[in-house]
C-alpha cells in the first residue's frame, strides 16, 4: 500500500522534494500542490484533505498556516540544516567577499545561526537578522530587508522565503536565497516513509461495528402486523448490506435490530460514499427508529470489539441517533461524520488528574469531552451553555460541572459574558489540566 503524500511548497521547493522523493516512489506516491504564496496553503490543505494521507511542507511558514486546517494527518516539513546555511554563507563571502555585517538575514534561529559562523571561524557579531518561530508575513519580510538596504546599513540580503526573495530581486537589491539541501529533504521523506508504515499498519487493523436499531421489537402489535415488521426488517437488512458491501466488510445478523460489522480500519477510514451518518439517515426513512452505532479499532478482533461495545454505549447515553468510535489508542469520537464532532481521551494515566477528578465527582470522559469542545470552539475557554449544547446536558448540570472543577484546580474563572436579555452575565471557564 502506498501512501499518498501532499506536498506544499513554491514550484522550485516541490520539485526539489519530488525529485529526491523518487528515491521513495515504491513506497510513496506524490501529489504536488504549488502555490504563489504561502497564505495559499490552508486554502489547499483545506480542499485536498481526504486525497493525502501525509502532508510535506517546503518549510516553516507554509506549516504554521496550514495546521488547524490538517485532520487526522501527519505533517512534516524540512529543518534549516547548517549545510543550507553554509552554502548561502560561502556565496556571501568567499564568492563575493562580503561582510557579514553588511547583509540581513531572516527565519534562521540565532542560536543556529552563530554556531555555524564559529565552525566556519566567521566573526558574528553585528548580526542583521530577523528570527521568528512560526509565520510572518511576507510583507514584513520584505520591509525589514528594504528598510534597512535603503538606510545603507546592508549591501545585501539573505532569505527563506520566495516571495521575499522574488521582491526584493524585482527591486533590484543583491539578495541571496536560503534554501533546503536534499540532506535536509531526505531526513523529512525518511519520517514521512515511517510514518506511512505505520500508516498502514494502522489501516490493517480489524474494524468492528455494533449497528443497533432500537425500538424495533415494539412494533409489533402497537401499529403494525407481524408480517409487515419481518418486510420492515428485510428492507433494513438490505441497506445494511449496502452500507458493508460499499466497505468490503462482513455482516452478522444478531436478530431484533441488531447487527454486527467486520471489515478493515482502511476500509471504514476511506469509505466516503456510504458513511454511518448516510446508514442512520436511510434506517430512519425506512422505520423511522433511532439507531446507534459502536465503532472499534483493535489489532484483534476480540480488542476491536470490546472499544466497539464501548463506543455503542457512549452512542446509545444520547437518546437519538448516533455514532461513536474508539480507536486502539484510548480516542473517543463522535458523533462520526458530523460537524459537531468532537475527540477525546476516555482514560488517562495521569494520577493527580484522576485524583482531582474523583474531588469534584467528573469522570475523565466528561471533563475530555468538555476539553474538546473547548478546544472546537476556538476560544479557549467555555461556558455553561456551550458545553449543555455540545454535550447534551441541562445548563444547571453543565454549571454544577464547571464549578466543581473550578474548585478542585481543573479550571479557572476567566470572565463573565454580558447577555443581550435580561438575567445574570454568564460564568466562563478555561479547562486546565496538571501537568
Amino acid at each position: 500500500m502506498m501512501s499518498r503524500v501532499g506536498v506544499v511548497g513554491p514550484r522550485d521547493s516541490v520539485r526539489l522534494i519530488c525529485e529526491v522523493g523518487e528515491e521513495y516512489k515504491d513506497r510513496m506516491q506524490f501529489i504536488p500542490y504549488v502555490y504563489q504564496n504561502a497564505a495559499e496553503a490552508s486554502g489547499i490543505v483545506h480542499a485536498a484533505a481526504d486525497s493525502v494521507d501525509i502532508w510535506l511542507f517546503s518549510g516553516q511558514a507554509p506549516y504554521a498556516i496550514a495546521k488547524e486546517q490538517i485532520r487526522k494527518q501527519k505533517a512534516f516539513f524540512p529543518q534549516l540544516q547548517g549545510s543550507s546555511l553554509t552554502r548561502v554563507l560561502l556565496e556571501l563571502v568567499y564568492r563575493d567577499h562580503r561582510r557579514l555585517e553588511r547583509v540581513s538575514f531572516d527565519t534562521i534561529s540565532a542560536e543556529a545561526f552563530r554556531e555555524m559562523c564559529a565552525d566556519l571561524g566567521l566573526p558574528c557579531d553585528q548580526l542583521h537578522l530577523l528570527s521568528y518561530s512560526g509565520f510572518m508575513p511576507s510583507m514584513e519580510l520584505i520591509a525589514f530587508h528594504t528598510g534597512l538596504y535603503s538606510q545603507g546599513k546592508v549591501d545585501a540580503c539573505a532569505t527563506c522565503i520566495s516571495s521575499v526573495y522574488d521582491e526584493l530581486k524585482a527591486r533590484e537589491i543583491p539578495v541571496y536565497r536560503i534554501t533546503h539541501d536534499r540532506v535536509a529533504i531526505r531526513t523529512m521523506l525518511d519520517m514521512a516513509s515511517q510514518e506511512g508504515e505505520a500508516l498502514h499498519f494502522k489501516k490493517s487493523q480489524i474494524a468492528v461495528q455494533m449497528v443497533v436499531v432500537d425500538g424495533l421489537d415494539k412494533l409489533i402489535g402497537e401499529n403494525k402486523g407481524i408480517y409487515e415488521v419481518h418486510r420492515l426488517e428485510l428492507k433494513l437488512q438490505e441497506t445494511i448490506l449496502d452500507y458493508v458491501e460499499a466497505q468490503a466488510g462482513a455482516v452478522v445478523p444478531l436478530g431484533n435490530g441488531k447487527h454486527l460489522v467486520f471489515s478493515t480500519r482502511g476500509s471504514f477510514e476511506d469509505n466516503r460514499t456510504f458513511p454511518p451518518s448516510a446508514l442512520m439517515e436511510r434506517i430512519w426513512l425506512i422505520a423511522d427508529l433511532p439507531t446507534h452505532i459502536g465503532v472499534g479499532f483493535g489489532a484483534t478482533a476480540l480488542a476491536a470489539e470490546k472499544n466497539a461495545q464501548l463506543a455503542l454505549l457512549h452512542a446509545k447515553q444520547t437518546g437519538v441517533s448516533n455514532a461513536i468510535l474508539v480507536n486502539d489508542e484510548g480516542v473517543m469520537e463522535g458523533p462520526l461524520y458530523t460537524p459537531d464532532s468532537i475527540t477525546y481521551q476516555y482514560r488517562t494515566e495521569n494520577k493527580e488528574m484522576n485524583q482531582l477528578l474523583r474531588k469534584a465527582g467528573v469522570t475523565i470522559t466528561t471533563y475530555n469531552k468538555l476539553l474538546s469542545v473547548q478546544k472546537n470552539l476556538g476560544q479557549n475557554c467555555i461556558s455553561a451553555v456551550e458545553a449543555a449544547e455540545w454535550l447534551g446536558m441541562t445548563q444547571r448540570n453543565a454549571r454544577r460541572i464547571l464549578s466543581d472543577l473550578e474548585k478542585n484546580g481543573l479550571a479557572e474563572l476567566t470572565g463573565e459574558e454580558a447577555l443581550a436579555s435580561r438575567g445574570r452575565p454568564r460564568k466562563v471557564y478555561r479547562l486546565i489540566a496538571p501537568s
